[in-house]
């Protein structure tokens, strides 16, 4: 395993902008750019796993050079992150704007099986980059 503040198997990383990375998954961006603080266009939010959208245009154009769609917009962005609601990864944050929460626990249970995660008591030895970010 990478030696990483973030627990995902050594498979989950693929470096940045790298050849074949269209393939990567909208919630996988959205963490890499959390964990990365690309603080423009989106920050962690009050609690643990929520985010905000601070410039919900510019996010979707980073993901749209990401994978390749130059005509993306917030709108389809929206869409696909809707997408994940059914699927229990995150959800909208009632009564905030722009404000979403992951599910960490489904998550990495549905998107890593048999990757053992030992969730302890205290949230800031598992997931430590979240702490750091949101105690600033």
């Amino acid at each position: 395993m990478r030696k990483s503040s973030v627990l995902f198997p050594d498979w989950a990383y693929k470096p940045a902008w790298s050849p074949g990375s269209r393939q990567v998954q909208l919630w996988h961006f959205l963490l890499e750019l959390l964990g990365r603080g690309e603080g423009g266009a989106i920050g962690w939010g009050g609690e643990w796993g929520e985010f905000v959208i601070r410039d919900p245009e510019r996010l979707a154009r980073l993901w749209g050079e990401r994978k390749g769609k130059p005509h993306m917009n917030y709108d389809k962005l929206s869409r696909a992150l809707r997408y994940y609601y059914n699927k229990r990864i995150l959800h909208k944050t009632k009564g905030k704007r722009f404000t979403y929460k992951f599910n960490f626990s489904k998550l990495i249970l549905v998107n890593y099986p048999g990757y053992l995660v030992e969730l302890t008591g205290n949230v800031c030895e598992v997931f430590p980059w979240h702490c750091r970010l949101t105690q600033n």
